[in-house]
């Protein structure tokens, strides 16, 4: 009953597989992305939502990623559209509340902060606006857009804010420095185009859940990653497609890591450091208690905020 009911239901994710999944529209073995790059050997599509618990508990495997190899790949963000609305009630969820102790137990199984209270509190109609607002930054500035993605995802999941209304992504556009005038133009117009056409390519290619990475080479050869997985398959896909590229070396010292990413939960500082879990928070909360960083608590766990903000 339990794997049904994480089947229909696109907000209950699946911790075995690690995916927030859609309706199973089958694989289309056909079916290659339109955007091969010719910049970099290896393409990365992700599929993901904002609102997207099991994308939120893959941030550390991703930001390893970009970190050993982003000189070779290069990693587009296409929304999945995990929320439409309310209008259903399958497997055993028909309403906000129902997803409340479920995020706390993602939380603690993939060990980043996530609080539930927000179905309690003032949950989410639909994840499209969101969804749209991503686009909309897409269109602005690609780097700022990952930023601002971060930011509306710590606002969901840390803050218990429903990034569905336009004050909080307001707020988050500024945050990252978009031109919020531009920004409200494209959320109201054109992006709303743009994310259906993410729709329209998670369709065609067989996309049913989140996260979904796609990576391609310049022959269109791919390798597919579904869901939370550990790090080493997502490096593995990249090294059959390319067994050539070498990882890349990065230092791995606080203050390199927060000067790159302005933000890191335990879990992520641990993953990108290679310092053992305990220690990495033991740290980073020597740091926050001397006023290096800025600590925000939340009832499953904390996130450590530094002075710096580069794209994420």
């Amino acid at each position: 009953m339990k794997n049904e009911t994480l089947k229909n239901n696109p907000l209950l994710c699946d911790i075995e597989t690690g995916m927030c999944e859609i309706e199973d529209v089958g694989m289309d073995s056909t079916s290659q992305s339109n955007t091969q790059s010719t910049k970099k050997s290896v393409k990365l599509i992700y599929y993901t939502d904002p609102i997207c618990s099991s994308c939120w508990g893959i941030e550390p495997q991703l930001r390893k990623l970009k970190l050993e190899y982003g000189n070779d790949i290069e990693i587009e963000y296409r929304m999945g559209g995990l929320l439409p609305n309310w209008s259903y009630n399958s497997g055993g969820i028909g309403k906000p509340s129902d997803v409340a102790a479920h995020w706390d137990e993602v939380s603690v199984h993939y060990d980043m902060p996530i609080d539930g209270d927000l179905w309690l509190e003032d949950p989410l109609d639909s994840s499209y606006p969101p969804s749209i607002a991503f686009k909309a930054a897409q269109m602005q500035d690609n780097e700022k857009a990952i930023l601002f993605l971060r930011e509306i995802r710590e606002m969901v999941f840390l803050q218990k804010k429903n990034i569905a209304k336009w004050e909080h992504l307001e707020v988050a556009a500024k945050n990252v420095g978009l031109n919020i005038e531009q920004f409200k133009t494209d959320f109201e117009g054109n992006a709303i185009a743009m994310f259906e056409q993410d729709l329209k390519l998670g369709s065609e290619q067989g996309v049913r859940g989140f996260p979904t990475m796609l990576f391609l080479d310049d022959s269109g050869n791919r390798e597919i990653v579904y869901g939370s997985k550990p790090y080493a398959l997502y490096e593995a896909a990249i090294l059959k497609l390319n067994s050539i590229i070498t990882k890349g070396e990065y230092s791995k010292n606080w203050e390199t890591l927060f000067s790159k990413y302005n933000s890191l939960t335990a879990k992520e500082f641990s993953v990108l450091s290679g310092t053992p879990r305990i220690e990495s928070e033991t740290l980073m909360n020597e740091l926050s208690d001397n006023g290096t960083l800025e600590k925000l608590i939340t009832k499953n766990g904390s996130i450590w905020t530094c002075c710096y903000l580069n794209a994420g």
